[in-house]
């Protein structure tokens, strides 16, 4: 009978041994599984901080490109050189080269610059919007 008790209590060791070592396996899973969860919960943090950020610089781009005096001062020289003859001698400064023309070359190329910085901050400003878009649409999956 005692090799049958020894055999009786061997097996409920390895019994108390297999579940011991499960019961380990099981905490030591969700504890990661709570490190991964805490992590991602710091990433949605930091992310929506840096969004923010993002966003807050982005809407300063957006008024300091809406408000630029290059384009009133575009327009002031328009109006500036307009009623003046069109053989009127000016200068332009052409990459950094100040240069002799006339009214009438200039008067034109003013205004393709000008239009063409219109249509330029009205692309940017689009794909602005549609990043924006895009951004809060992700920040919505979230």
């Amino acid at each position: 009978m005692a090799s049958g008790q020894e055999a009786a209590l061997k097996k409920q060791q390895d019994l108390q041994s297999q579940y011991t070592n499960y019961k380990n396996t099981l905490q030591s899973l969700a504890q990661k599984v709570g490190e991964i969860e805490q992590e991602i919960e710091e990433h949605k943090s930091v992310t929506s901080i840096l969004f923010r950020q993002v966003f807050g610089l982005c809407l300063i781009f957006r008024q300091e490109m809406s408000n630029t005096d290059s384009s009133a001062m575009g327009r002031l020289v328009m109006e500036t050189l307009e009623p003046l003859p069109q053989d009127r001698k000016c200068f332009r400064l052409i990459n950094g080269v100040l240069v002799e023309r006339t009214v009438k070359d200039v008067l034109p190329a003013l205004k393709t610059n000008s239009d063409g910085l219109k249509q330029v901050l009205e692309e940017l400003l689009k794909q602005y919007k549609s990043k924006q878009d895009e951004m809060d649409r992700w920040k919505a999956s979230l």
